[in-house]
C-alpha cells in the first residue's frame, strides 16, 4: 500500500481500472468542495452559523417553519454551484465504459450536471419536495415558488412539504441503499472518493466490496477510517487526482 500521489500508483490503479469489468465510486463531501460548497462541519461551515440539531427532522417535523427558513437562508445557497474536474473525471470513466456507478453521500446533483448517469443517492438530493401528509412529490423549484414565508403547502391536502433530503435521525432511502451493496458485492475496483468513510452505513460498502475481492482505492485529503484496509490510498486533491487517473485510463485503453 503506498500513500503518495505517485505516477507508479496511478498508472497500476489505472490499468486495474481499465482491466475491470465494474468500478463503483463512492464519493462524499470532500468531491464537492473543490466547488465551493463548504463542508458544513469545518471551520467555515454551515453548521458554525446553523444548530445541526435544528435539521433533526424531529425538530423539522415540531418546527417546518424555521426550518425551511433556515433551510433558504442557508443552505441553498451553498448548493449553487458547478461540478469541478472530480466530477468531470467520474462522468468521463462513466462514458469510457469503465464506472458501473457513482454511489453519493452528496445531495448537490452535480455528478449528473458534469453527465454522469448512473448516480444511486444515499442521502437524497436537491431536486424536489415530497409531503409530509400525503406523500405527493413536487420539484424543490415548484415548492420554493409556493413559498412565501416559512414552510410550502402540499396544493392536494394542504400538508407540510419537506426538502427531499436526508435530514439527522431519517434512515436513508432502502432502494438507494440496497442498490449501493449490490454494486458494492459487484464491484472489482472500489474507489472511495472525498470521504473520510466516518458515517455508518455508507463507510460499510467498501469493505463489503474488499471482502468480494475488489481492490479498494482511497483518494482524500486526509487520512480516512478505513486507510488500513485500502490497496491504494492518494493522498491529494480529488479534482487533481481523479483527472489524472482518468487520463492514465485513457492512455491505456486507446
Amino acid at each position: 500500500m503506498e500513500v503518495d500521489f505517485s505516477t507508479e500508483d496511478l498508472d497500476e490503479v489505472a490499468s486495474l481500472i481499465a482491466r475491470s469489468s465494474c468500478t463503483v465510486a463512492l464519493t462524499g463531501a470532500g468531491v464537492s468542495t473543490p466547488s465551493g460548497i463548504p463542508d458544513f462541519r469545518g471551520p467555515q461551515g454551515v453548521w458554525r452559523v446553523v444548530d445541526p440539531e435544528k435539521f433533526d427532522v424531529e425538530y423539522f417535523y415540531r418546527n417546518p417553519d424555521e426550518v425551511w427558513d433556515l433551510f433558504v437562508q442557508y443552505l441553498l445557497p451553498a448548493f449553487d454551484v458547478k461540478p469541478n474536474p472530480a466530477h468531470h473525471a467520474l462522468a468521463e470513466l462513466e462514458r469510457l465504459g469503465k464506472l458501473c456507478a457513482v454511489i453519493t453521500q452528496n445531495v448537490d446533483m452535480l455528478h449528473q450536471a458534469a453527465g454522469s448517469k448512473n448516480v444511486i443517492e444515499l442521502h437524497g438530493a436537491l431536486r424536489d419536495a415530497v409531503c409530509i401528509n400525503c406523500g405527493a412529490r413536487y420539484p424543490l423549484a415548484e415548492a420554493l415558488k409556493r413559498r412565501r414565508a416559512g414552510a410550502p403547502r402540499c396544493p392536494k391536502c394542504g400538508g407540510v412539504l419537506k426538502p427531499d433530503v436526508v435530514f439527522f435521525g431519517e434512515p436513508l432511502p432502502q432502494q438507494a441503499l440496497k442498490e449501493a451493496f449490490m454494486l458494492a458485492e459487484m464491484a472489482e475496483v472500489f474507489l472511495a472518493v472525498g470521504t473520510s468513510l466516518a458515517v455508518y452505513p455508507a463507510n460499510q460498502l467498501p469493505i463489503t466490496a474488499k471482502k468480494r475481492g475488489a481492490k479498494l482505492v482511497i483518494i482524500n485529503a486526509d487520512e480516512t477510517f478505513y486507510d488500513f484496509f485500502a490497496d491504494y490510498i492518494f493522498r491529494g486533491k480529488v479534482e487533481e487526482v481523479l483527472p489524472a487517473l482518468v487520463a492514465r485510463v485513457k492512455d491505456i485503453l486507446f
